[in-house]
């Protein structure tokens, strides 16, 4: 193979593509979290919908895209809220810990992808 083409073990070859095991699990991590992180981001989309829409209820499809959302997100949140109480501005109610959950996720995938 010529240099600096896949397969020849230099430096500049990703991990995945050394086989290396570390490598291929940091992929893998970067991948789950990112994906996570598109869960956080839909359940704040259903939840503002929900907030300025109170009678939309999710049918069909967008249900079952809501359900799975909800149910991987809420053990995080729940545990979360525990902690960290809702900042209450006047008849407003902040909830801080989704903020919390998905700073802690964006700051997971930049520590998981700086792994050697």
């Amino acid at each position: 193979m010529a240099p600096g083409t896949a397969g020849d073990g230099d430096a500049a070859t990703p991990g995945w593509r050394q086989g290396n095991a570390v490598g291929i699990v940091r992929e893998i991590l970067v991948v789950v979290l990112s994906l996570y992180l598109v869960l956080l981001i839909g359940r704040m989309i259903f939840e503002t919908v929900q907030a300025f829409a109170r009678q939309w209820r999710p049918t069909g499809v967008v249900l079952v895209v809501a359900e799975a959302t909800y149910t991987a997100t809420d053990p995080p949140l729940k545990f979360l809220r525990r902690f960290i109480p809702p900042l209450r501005l006047g008849n407003v109610a902040f909830d801080l810990s989704f903020t919390v959950l998905f700073i802690v996720v964006l700051v997971l995938i930049q520590l998981v992808s700086a792994l050697p």
